[in-house]
């Protein structure tokens, strides 16, 4: 079987993340590469063997499969045009920075028989596997707290602005509006309180979602709370039991009212296994190959979209936000 062409668009740290994990895959072959910084996209084809593409356009021609790996606000136009021309597309998070570009995308991929797959690189994390893997034996979750936070904005300097991220909400913390939905169903409801601090847009979250199961968290996001470790976290309550997670490092587990429990790490893994993005990796490019449906799909990205902008919205108004199934 000949190999799978891949381009990647954006060769920034994440765009690397990918190369590095494609490049040893044998199923695949890195073809080219783009970046509006003509010196990175050369780095890095360097490192792969690929080529330096002049244009988007170029990459997208070339290849069977394109990584969308720009920054955020870029996604969309990039996604829709690799779904036109007929490629397999991977989309890093977020799938889009507006609900009604998340909805354009999510129409275009029912009308395209190739695999489009979101970068939610934490479902695929040994840690939130493992807790996903509990709920699925039985555990019955009361509630949880749910935080995700950020030391600063300021490095890489792009990540403050907006106009590129889509909002603080859309560049990191949709992660966790994911991954509440993938462990705990689907919200039905949410309310949200933010203020402004540091930097020209809200800055702090304080949310309560309400899932349409009768499950119930907070979640708390801060984008200048210091680099204080574990930055990301899900603490879950259930009937004597509680399970801890700290960033994608270890969760622990305790039950019963002794006061026991059971600590699991992952640091004997390198940081693109523990991270997820071995795996998401391999799932595209199994997908491809073996013709099975992609893991993370554009209905997941529209969701996770949907929280993120419906976050906002509280915010805002002031008003208590409800999701239609």
């Amino acid at each position: 079987m000949s190999k799978i062409k891949i381009g990647i668009i954006g060769t920034g740290y994440i765009g690397g993340v990918h190369a590095n994990v494609l490049a040893r895959d044998e199923r695949v072959q890195l073809t080219c590469v783009f970046d509006l910084h003509a010196g990175r996209a050369e780095q890095l084809a360097r490192s792969t063997g690929a080529t330096v593409a002049a244009d988007a356009g170029e990459v997208i021609e070339k290849v069977d499969a394109v990584y969308i790996t720009t920054p955020n606000t870029q996604h969309t136009q990039l996604t829709l045009q690799a779904i036109a021309a007929g490629k397999h597309v991977f989309c890093e998070k977020p799938m889009a920075t507006t609900l009604a570009e998340a909805q354009a995308v999510f129409e275009a991929t029912t009308k395209s028989d190739n695999i489009f797959q979101v970068g939610h690189n934490r479902r695929f994390a040994p840690v939130y596997a493992i807790l996903k893997q509990k709920l699925d034996e039985g555990l019955v979750p009361h509630s949880a707290h749910i935080k995700m936070n950020r030391g600063e904005l300021l490095n890489p300097a792009w990540v403050a602005n907006p106009e590129i991220t889509g909002g603080f909400l859309y560049e990191t913390t949709i992660h966790m509006f994911d991954m509440a939905r993938f462990q705990f169903g689907e919200v039905a409801r949410l309310t949200a309180v933010g203020s402004t601090h540091e930097y020209a847009e809200e800055d702090e979250f304080s949310v309560l979602l309400e899932f349409a199961n009768g499950f119930h968290a907070t979640f708390a996001s801060s984008a200048d709370a210091s680099w204080l470790f574990p930055f990301e976290r899900i603490e879950l309550f259930a009937h004597h039991a509680t399970i801890v997670t700290r960033e994608m490092e270890s969760i622990t587990f305790s039950q019963m009212i002794n006061g026991e429990f059971t600590t699991v790490s992952m640091h004997q893994l390198s940081k693109e296994e523990r991270w997820g993005y071995a795996q998401e990796d391999r799932a595209f490019i199994d997908a491809m190959v073996e013709g099975k449906p992609a893991t993370v799909t554009a209905l997941d990205g529209l969701k996770s979209v949907e929280l993120v902008d419906g976050c906002y919205r509280a915010v805002r108004s002031g008003e208590r936000i409800s999701f239609t199934k």
